[in-house]
């Protein structure tokens, strides 16, 4: 099987090994690849691993050769599965490889936010430690979380293991999510306006989906406590980022912290880059080495499984799996 890697450089920037896809037949790795060299890198290909790159009906219908999309991710949003199910072409995704890492993350933009963390160093860092101890009975105010009200939407995976963080901390659990699962002591199930109402932390964990898109808009950020704080590990689209940054500007929200935009990266005139008190980080919550690790294993292990007649983490339907 002729296998290529499209975009692995950010995957695997060298510090981590192909070897496990190696072992499935002739793989070729691209560290990044411009759209218009995706039909030519992947003729004659079998199979094709990719991250961010976009394939939909054009691509599939002048590839006749692709079998498989292998996604170096969770989220299959750049691809068309539909059109790629229609040609008989089977994507399979990475589903639990992140998990740890991007509830770590998403709890690193909150602790930073709340013990002005960034704002407290740059001033000890150049020298202005009186004027750091000053601010930070003042202005800087660090805030504490035992006692306060975590809300979790969308209650999968990474929502589990941010509720357990928050837990640990000692604070109280709002969920929120498309279905109701058990959740443990210190849990509460509540609606969608509730869950904004009452938290002093919205951390997002659900997909994006055209029911998704642009979800926390302003009435939904109108809701929320200007004492509160706003973390995005999810996707960027689902907030409308001009309100978010309004609503910071404003003081009608106390910050925000976000690993994901809407358009990646930004333009330099994006909004919250410049908004008050909201972090960005550029969409690095899964990339601890370890994560990355077990992201190589499982899409090495999903074409194994394609190979043998019996795929995992499949997201599409085939002409053949109907």
């Amino acid at each position: 099987m002729n296998m290529v890697v499209l975009d692995g450089g950010t995957t695997n920037p060298g510090d981590l090994s192909w070897g496990p896809l190696e072992q499935l037949g002739n793989l070729t790795v691209y560290d990044e690849t411009p759209a218009h060299l995706v039909k030519e890198r992947l003729k004659g290909a079998q199979a094709v691993i990719l991250n961010r790159i976009v394939l939909g009906r054009e691509e599939f219908s002048s590839l006749p050769e692709l079998r498989y999309v292998g996604t170096l991710a969770t989220g299959y949003n750049t691809i068309d599965t539909h059109a790629a199910g229609e040609f008989d072409i089977t994507v399979c995704n990475v589903p639990h490889y992140c998990e740890y890492s991007v509830a770590q993350h998403a709890l690193s933009l909150l602790l930073c936010l709340c013990g002005k963390v960034q704002r407290s160093s740059d001033l000890t860092r150049s020298g202005q430690w009186n004027t750091a101890v000053k601010e930070s009975h003042r202005s800087l105010l660090p805030v504490e979380l035992a006692g306060k009200k975590l809300g979790i939407f969308g209650y999968g995976n990474i929502g589990k293991k941010m509720a357990d963080l928050g837990l640990a901390l000692g604070m109280e659990i709002l969920l929120y999510s498309r279905t109701q699962k058990d959740a443990g002591e210190g849990c509460r199930w509540v609606d969608m306006e509730t869950l904004f109402r009452e938290s002093d932390v919205i951390s997002l964990h659900c997909p994006l989906t055209p029911q998704t898109q642009g979800i926390v808009g302003k009435h939904l950020l109108s809701l929320m406590k200007p004492t509160a704080f706003l973390i995005n590990t999810s996707r960027g689209a689902l907030v409308d980022e001009p309100a978010l940054a309004d609503a910071l500007n404003q003081g009608n929200l106390a910050g925000a912290g976000v690993d994901v935009l809407s358009q990646e990266p930004p333009a330099s005139d994006h909004p919250l880059l410049k908004a008050k008190n909201c972090l960005v980080t550029p969409h690095v919550a899964w990339a601890t080495r370890e994560a990355r690790s077990r992201l190589i294993l499982t899409v090495a292990e999903n074409l194994r499984q394609y190979q043998n007649g019996t795929p995992q983490n499949v997201v599409n339907e085939t002409p053949l799996s109907k």
